[in-house]
């Protein structure tokens, strides 16, 4: 009996450990100067840009990530990726465009990996128009949270991605709140 205490404890001892890692955990900082952000993650962002043709021309979107080695840790993965429309695109001034054009990017985001949209809410972001939302996919094993919004023609989204007994974490919110846009607009003037 002796010894199934000790090691209940032990187990204890480990638990609470990591959680004390997890409270300590150095955040990295990323800056992207072409992309006018910065943003902190637990780890390097990798970058990685594709180039996709579509109705507009092409358009390169640019994305940063980091996957985390840990597959209990609050978020798997964590994304900026940025993309720019071509000039007069985008109509900053309707509000009902706007609307559409993120209820829609939010209804391709689930559609694309075959997942459920949860929810999707307006939600502008330091001033700009803005949405977030969440996918749940894998048949609700894990979950997407978005943040997007617009900065002139430039279309940027802030994501994490985890396991659904992770859904309510603080990495994302932190994560999610650690995004800045640097000086100068994001189209770089």
């Amino acid at each position: 009996m002796v010894l199934g205490l000790t090691a209940l404890q032990l187990n204890a001892q480990d638990d609470a450990a990591v959680e004390a890692a997890k409270k300590q955990e150095v955040w990295e900082e990323t800056v992207s100067y072409a992309g006018r952000f910065q943003v902190s993650a637990p780890g390097y962002m990798v970058e990685k840009t594709d180039t996709l043709e579509t109705k507009l021309g092409q358009q390169v979107n640019h994305t940063f990530f980091y996957q985390s080695p840990d597959k209990k840790s609050d978020n798997l993965f964590y994304m900026v990726s940025y993309v720019d429309y071509p000039e007069g695109t985008m109509h900053m001034d309707s509000v009902d465009l706007l609307g559409e054009f993120f209820e829609a990017s939010a209804e391709e985001a689930a559609f694309s990996i075959t997942g459920d949209l949860v929810y999707s809410n307006p939600r502008d972001w330091n001033g700009y128009p803005g949405q977030v939302w969440r996918v749940d996919y894998l048949k609700g094993q894990a979950i997407i949270k978005t943040r997007a919004f617009l900065v002139e023609n430039r279309y940027y989204t802030i994501q994490t991605i985890m396991l659904r007994d992770n859904s309510l974490n603080p990495s994302t919110q932190k994560f999610f709140d650690s995004f800045y846009l640097l000086d100068g607009d994001a189209s770089g003037n």
